[in-house]
C-alpha cells in the first residue's frame, strides 16, 4: 500500500485549472522529485496534499485513509509535515521556541513545554542550528531559515515531508549543506516529496520525478528516465539549462 495516494485530483481557480487529474503514489521511504515551469502546479499540489486547499474533484489518501476534507492540523498530526516556498518563521521568537511550537503541536499533542525543549534540541543538532538556539529567528541568513523551517517541521514528527523549494536564493556551499541534511532526514525513514529548481539536487536525491505542466502531469520516471524525456526537455529542462541552471 502507497503512504500517500492521490486519484484525479483537480483544482480550480476561477475558471483555471491550477491542478487538473493528477493522480500519483508515493511509497514509504521514497524520495519523490516534483518539477515543472513556474505556474504549473505544483505548490498547489502541495496545499491540496496538507489541505490548505481541498481538491475539487479528487481524493487523497494517506496510509489507507482518505485525507481529503481534513483539516491541516489533523493530517500534520497524522504524519504529515511540510516547508514553505517564501519562509515563515516566527522572526520574534528565538530559534529554539520556532521548533518547540512543531514539537507541541504536531503528532505528540500535550507534549509538555520541557519535553518539547528536549526534543527541539535534539532536531536543532540534526539540522546544526544548535550554536543560534536562542537567536531571534528573524536574524538567521537565509539559508538558515531554510534549515530552522526544515527543523519545525521534523519536529512534529512526520512519516511525510513536503519540501518547497528549500535550496531556492542559495549559493553552491549552502545547497551542498542542504543535499546532505536531506540524505540524513531519508535515513531517518522520512518519506520526502521536494519542488525543486535545482537540478542537481532533484537527479541525485530523488528515486522518481514527476513533472507538472499547466496543471496536469507531463511525464513521471526515474530521473534518468525524466533527463531523456524529449517532451519534458522541451517544455522543462530545456530551458532551465537555457537559463543556466
Amino acid at each position: 500500500m502507497a503512504l500517500l495516494k492521490g486519484e484525479k485530483v483537480t483544482r480550480y481557480f476561477g475558471g483555471l485549472a491550477a491542478v487538473f487529474d493528477v493522480s500519483f503514489e508515493v511509497q514509504q521511504g521514497e524520495a519523490l522529485g516534483l518539477i515543472g515551469p513556474n505556474g504549473a502546479g505544483k505548490t498547489t499540489l502541495f496545499n491540496l496534499i496538507s489541505a490548505a486547499l481541498t481538491p475539487r474533484p479528487g481524493a487523497i489518501y494517506f496510509k489507507g485513509r482518505k485525507i481529503t476534507g481534513l483539516s491541516p492540523y489533523r493530517i500534520c498530526r497524522m504524519g504529515v509535515a511540510r516547508t514553505f516556498q517564501t519562509v515563515k518563521v516566527f522572526p520574534d521568537l528565538p530559534v529554539l521556541t520556532n521548533v518547540m511550537l512543531g514539537a507541541s503541536f504536531g503528532a505528540s499533542p500535550g507534549l509538555s513545554w520541557g519535553d518539547a525543549a528536549e526534543e527541539a534540541s535534539e532536531i536543532l543538532e540534526f539540522v546544526e542550528l544548535s550554536a543560534v538556539r536562542d537567536t531571534p529567528a528573524g536574524e538567521l541568513t537565509l539559508a538558515n531559515q531554510k534549515r530552522l523551517e526544515v527543523a519545525r517541521a521534523l519536529a512534529t514528527r512526520p512519516d511525510l515531508l513536503l519540501l518547497d523549494e528549500i535550496m531556492e536564493g542559495l549559493n553552491p556551499t549552502e545547497i551542498a549543506r542542504s543535499m546532505e541534511l536531506i540524505r540524513s532526514i531519508r535515513g531517518r525513514g522520512v518519506t520526502i516529496i521536494m519542488i525543486e529548481h535545482v537540478m542537481k539536487a532533484i537527479m541525485n536525491l530523488c528515486d522518481r520525478i514527476m513533472v507538472l505542466h499547466h496543471g496536469s502531469k507531463l511525464a513521471e520516471g526515474t530521473p534518468g528516465e525524466i533527463a531523456a524525456s524529449d517532451e519534458v526537455i522541451r517544455v522543462y529542462l530545456g530551458e532551465r539549462a537555457h537559463a543556466g541552471s
